[in-house]
């Protein structure tokens, strides 16, 4: 963990120093600490047999289902049974500016595959960020966003995986306070494992969407996809097939003046190719709020 504390103080000062020199000289002063805050998010999901915990951004449910299912493939003879989980993520996440977070922290998690819910225990880590490559600012160009996230399942043994997930969204407002917009992207997730008997695949959503921001500060976003995902085998045994399917997620947020979230609730259905859903509350704790 100190290790992940001193890369994301690295990356904090490295894309700082890369933006500063885009900013309006004419712009207000900008707070001297920027946001600090636990994203506390809890999620419960229930996954069909023969799939893994897929979906959007859900890295933490699918890197705790893709260890259970090679560490116990080879006592499930029938395949990956139906489940139901509940995930906590925990990431320390810091605003740097208007344009970059970075964020690091643990996941924890358990599961019921039919004979109880097991311990709850540390199931991965993970650090990120995401940052505007570009923001419309009232102009013709949507903003683009990129959010990088690297996530590893504990312990470290036969079995662990490595999660790269990557998503660029495109955003493209349609009045000049951002409230109201379309918007388009791609989540592309690909995993390793630490094993030579295992392999899962790539995952890859295409998506498309809108927003709409009440002057209440209530925020909704809805975002309708096609997800597709590679399989994943196991000592030449196939553990989950590969399908393509549709996925939906609608998002109920309550934001603050300046648009940092106070309370969030995520409704997704995926299809796998039968349906997973997922309920994420997030309940942001913030040390500094700007």
């Amino acid at each position: 963990m100190r290790a992940t504390a001193m890369g994301l103080a690295c990356l904090a000062i490295s894309t700082g120093t890369a933006f500063s020199s885009e900013a309006d000289e004419d712009a207000p002063a900008k707070p001297a600490v920027p946001n600090i805050y636990l994203d506390l998010r809890t999620t419960y999901a229930t996954i069909p047999a023969g799939t893994l915990g897929l979906g959007f951004g859900s890295t933490s449910l699918s890197a705790a289902f893709e260890a259970l299912a090679v560490r116990r493939g080879t006592t499930l003879p029938n395949g990956l049974p139906a489940a139901k989980a509940i995930a906590i993520d925990l990431p320390l996440t810091v605003d740097v500016n208007d344009r970059v977070s970075l964020y690091g922290g643990v996941s924890g998690s358990t599961t019921d595959i039919g004979g109880g819910w097991s311990t709850f225990d540390i199931t991965s880590w993970n650090i990120g960020l995401q940052a505007d490559l570009y923001q419309q600012n009232g102009g013709n160009v949507p903003t683009i966003t990129l959010q990088s996230t690297l996530t590893q399942s504990v312990p470290n043994e036969q079995g662990m995986t490595n999660s790269f997930n990557n998503i660029l969204e495109f955003d493209y407002a349609l009045d000049e306070d951002e409230t109201r917009g379309w918007l388009a992207g791609m989540q592309y997730t690909y995993t390793t494992i630490a094993s030579p008997f295992a392999s899962i695949r790539p995952n890859t959503i295409l998506y498309a969407g809108g927003y709409y921001q009440w002057p209440s500060n209530w925020k909704f976003t809805g975002r309708l996809g096609v997800q597709s995902f590679g399989g994943a085998e196991l000592a030449g045994r196939t553990i989950a097939e590969s399908f393509t399917q549709p996925v939906l997620r609608l998002d109920l947020d309550r934001m603050d003046d300046n648009d940092n979230r106070l309370f969030g609730i995520t409704a997704q259905i995926a299809w796998m190719p039968k349906p997973s859903y997922q309920v994420t509350l997030r309940t942001p704790l913030y040390a500094v709020r700007n």
